[in-house]
């Protein structure tokens, strides 16, 4: 019997365990079934909650599929709401993910995350591409609403340049002001449009600045509610001081 919690930041949800005390050994196919939508717990990912030297914690993210992901940034928001949550600090934290160190505040029920320090816009198979902890390509749209984000999504994640590039997040943005954006995503290891994700808006963010001088912060609609990215760019073109801010709640408990 495994004792879990499911998360949720802006509609996009995880399964997360407190692996402080036990060792947790999930294979990929427990994993991928835990997260099932229909014959498991359902998730858009699993988060193990470690002890790290030096920090506060350490966060270690598997996709839906089982496998181990890149950086989640709302999984990073969730985990720190999660470690709140189990007394392991009160407003102020700092954790280790797989993109390395994170510093983080609570405030209420929001959690403001720093991010890694993000190179310069890449033009790569000819849209816009950032790596903000996981990697993601950056398409504009002007009727985001209409859409099919899980058809258009997967024809460019599974393109021929891709499969040979190992994948990418693929967000879609429609400018809604000077200091707005909306945008969906299809995400790889989910393999569908997730209600938001993290790393992507983020890379969006940096991108509406790059191609339409969008200052910071930038508000950022998604199906599963509005987060806000702030940052500063760096005279090489690259960004740091990078914080994505935005909800993230405990939804239940249970054993699986």
């Amino acid at each position: 019997m495994l004792s879990f919690f499911k998360y949720q930041g802006t509609g996009n949800d995880f399964v997360m365990i407190d692996a402080r005390e036990v060792e947790i050994n999930l294979s990929q196919e427990e994993i991928a079934a835990i997260c099932s939508r229909r014959f498991g717990v359902g998730a858009d990912g699993l988060i193990l909650l470690k002890n790290a030297d030096g920090y506060d914690f350490r966060m270690v993210y598997y996709n839906a599929d089982g496998r181990e992901g890149s950086m989640c940034g709302n999984g990073g928001r969730c985990t720190v709401k999660f470690a709140a949550d189990l007394g392991i600090f009160e407003k102020e934290t700092s954790f280790i993910a797989v993109d390395g160190p994170h510093e983080a505040l609570l405030i209420d029920d929001k959690v403001r995350l720093k991010m890694t320090d993000t190179a310069a816009v890449a033009e790569v198979d000819g849209n816009s591409f950032y790596n903000t902890g996981s990697p993601h390509v950056v398409i504009y749209s002007d009727n985001l609403g209409a859409l099919d984000v899980n058809k258009e999504g997967a024809a460019i994640r599974y393109n021929e340049y891709w499969q040979a590039a190992g994948g990418s997040n693929i967000n879609f943005v429609e400018l809604k002001g000077s200091q707005s954006i909306a945008v969906r995503t299809y995400e790889r290891g989910v393999e569908a449009e997730t209600y938001s994700c993290g790393t992507g808006v983020t890379a969006c963010a940096l991108d509406a600045w790059q191609k339409h001088q969008m200052k910071s912060p930038v508000a950022i609609n998604t199906l599963g509610g509005q987060l806000e990215v702030s940052f500063e760019q760096k005279t090489d073109g690259s960004f740091s001081n990078i914080w994505l801010e935005g909800p993230a709640l405990r939804v239940f408990k249970g054993i699986w």
